[in-house]
């Protein structure tokens, strides 16, 4: 019984300590190949007409989703703290509320968690789909630098659309609270946003906008990367596309936290 209970419990150290080995593996892998990122970013030739294709499928395409997220977001976060403010009647400070809060939080957030799952998985999978087709290794054979040309223009759009996203999700989450607020929750349409301007500050704008850029840059980061790490032909392909998606979310929930605890002390 004792030597059970030994061989077992030396089983799950074991895995334990592989997982963890393989955690720190993972991390010092991606590190290296950020550092790679950067390295190509800066030198010639300059991939702008692949930068703009990427900028149309990350910004352009996600444009539908993004608009029906906010506006449901707005109406339903609206709706939520009406309810509850109406019971220590300051329900005027409704659209205030919502606007702060889809500044510095939701917007990003939702908008990070959106682009990982549509974005970040396509680059895992176009690229997954390149590497077990050996395109990749006809690139590198014409003397093109594979990072440059795949993860470069992808990671730099990333960067620059999802910040674009979050505020087009800021806005037309406003206009969906500010819909409800008014015509459905019956607030005075003078009141509704009348004490935004005690509450909300340029910085508060700014938090979200650093986040979302950061981001942007993380699932990029991420997406193209696993898209360079698959193997073992479709089955590969499958694997490195849910592990982007998986991991790009838990970034941007993990990061969350920790931009938040920086940005408010600096901003």
């Amino acid at each position: 019984m004792i030597e059970k209970l030994s061989k077992l419990f030396r089983v799950r150290v074991e895995r334990l300590g592989t997982t963890v080995i393989d955690g720190i593996e993972g991390l010092g892998n991606i590190s290296l190949y950020t550092s790679r990122f950067f390295y190509w970013a800066f030198r010639r030739p300059y991939r702008n007409k692949l930068l703009f294709e990427q900028l149309f499928f990350i910004g352009n395409k996600s444009i539908l989703i993004i608009l029906l997220a906010g506006m449901f977001t707005g109406m339903v976060f609206a709706t939520q703290t009406y309810f509850g403010f109406k019971l220590i009647n300051v329900d005027s400070l409704v659209g205030a509320i919502v606007a702060i809060a889809m500044a510095k939080e939701l917007a990003p957030v939702l908008t990070g968690l959106i682009v990982a799952g549509r974005a970040g998985s396509a680059m895992a999978a176009q690229i997954g789909s390149m590497k077990v087709t050996e395109q990749i290794d006809a690139l590198e054979v014409m003397g093109i630098n594979s990072i440059q040309y795949l993860a470069v223009p992808r990671i730099i759009a990333g960067t620059i659309a999802v910040p674009m996203l979050s505020v087009v999700f800021l806005f037309i989450g406003n206009v969906g609270s500010y819909l409800v607020g008014t015509k459905t929750l019956m607030i005075d349409e003078s009141m509704y946003y009348s004490k935004l301007s005690e509450f909300m500050y340029v910085a508060d704008l700014w938090q979200g906008i650093i986040k979302a850029g950061v981001f942007g840059f993380v699932i990029s980061v991420i997406g193209t990367y696993f898209g360079f790490q698959v193997e073992k032909g479709a089955v590969g392909v499958g694997r490195g596309t849910n592990l982007a998606v998986i991991w790009g979310m838990i970034s941007v929930l993990i990061l969350d936290y920790f931009l938040t605890t920086f940005l408010v002390k600096i901003l």
